[in-house]
């Protein structure tokens, strides 16, 4: 499937930028906080899995879980063509997320986590995902969303507008939480489900968080990313603007991480289904207990 939407990630720079991040010791705690959360989604579902696909997840954390919960049998991992991720699966797929070399209906589940908020095509790869998976069969993923590094976001902005008269996109713009049930419902999934994992995380300074970043190869990948360098003075309004609205009584300073979670099945008849219009056997008053207004006429009249 090839996307007509022109691509907003340089997915070269996204790799290297994760090689660099392992050279330097990855910074791996959103990855873990998911992997847990996936542990207790998938505690949840009685049945046992045959075979298990996880897209993109930069580390082992998801595979480890699908293992120690005794429900997969075969366990996939698949990554991008030049991947620098050090811990290489049993079984490996080379492929692009976009173009999935996936066969109908054969894997259950599907998992992903912060991997595909850096696909350029989301709503086809979705597609993709829930053609490959066998009839019932789940994807559970978890992506960056939109409040991510809100206050990293307004610094750059107000630093930029002060010091160089306009800003440039630095933060990716990530996901709105209230378009993924959309999507998930376009890609064609049954009973779609979002929610959010809002994290708050103290750092000593602005500069903290910034390696922290690069240790977890986040730093920005847009293809429409700025080509100067930061100047001296920019960063150092920031790291001012940062600390004047977003730090704490004792000197730290605060940053928001999203992770919002995608939740969807491939359709089968054995699911629940909405009623349709004008089925329903009983007055919405009488379950109420009220007394039905006629159109037109006023309460308590």
């Amino acid at each position: 499937m090839v996307s007509s939407h022109p691509p907003l990630f340089d997915h070269h720079l996204l790799r290297a930028r994760r090689a660099r991040a392992a050279a330097l010791g990855p910074s791996t705690f959103l990855l873990e906080r998911a992997a847990d959360d996936l542990s207790d989604r998938l505690a949840a579902v009685l049945r046992r899995f045959e075979r298990a696909l996880d897209l993109g997840t930069p580390t082992d954390a998801l595979r480890r879980v699908l293992a120690a919960s005794g429900k997969v049998g075969t366990i996939i991992a698949a990554y991008a063509p030049g991947d620098p991720v050090a811990d290489r699966a049993s079984l490996a797929l080379v492929t692009d997320a976009e173009a999935l070399p996936l066969r109908e209906a054969s894997l259950d589940p599907v998992v992903s986590a912060l991997a595909l908020q850096f696909v350029n095509d989301l709503p086809g790869t979705l597609i993709q995902i829930r053609r490959a998976l066998v009839p019932d069969g789940l994807l559970l993923a978890a992506l960056a969303g939109g409040d991510t590094l809100t206050e990293l976001r307004q610094a750059f902005a107000a630093a930029e507008a002060e010091i160089e008269g306009g800003a440039s996109p630095r933060v990716v713009p990530f996901a709105d939480v209230r378009d993924m049930g959309a999507l998930l419902q376009r890609a064609g999934f049954a009973l779609p489900v979002t929610d959010v994992d809002r994290v708050t995380v103290r750092y000593p300074s602005p500069i903290a968080l910034l390696q922290d970043l690069r240790r977890m190869g986040a730093a920005n990948p847009l293809i429409e990313r700025s080509r100067r360098p930061l100047r001296r003075a920019t960063l150092t309004r920031m790291i001012e603007v940062y600390g004047e609205r977003f730090s704490d009584r004792d000197g730290r300073v605060r940053a928001t991480f999203e992770l919002v979670w995608l939740s969807g099945w491939a359709p089968h008849a054995s699911q629940q289904k909405p009623l349709a219009p004008g089925s329903a056997q009983v007055r919405l008053a009488d379950a109420l207990g009220t007394r039905e207004i006629p159109t037109g006429e006023k309460a308590g009249s």
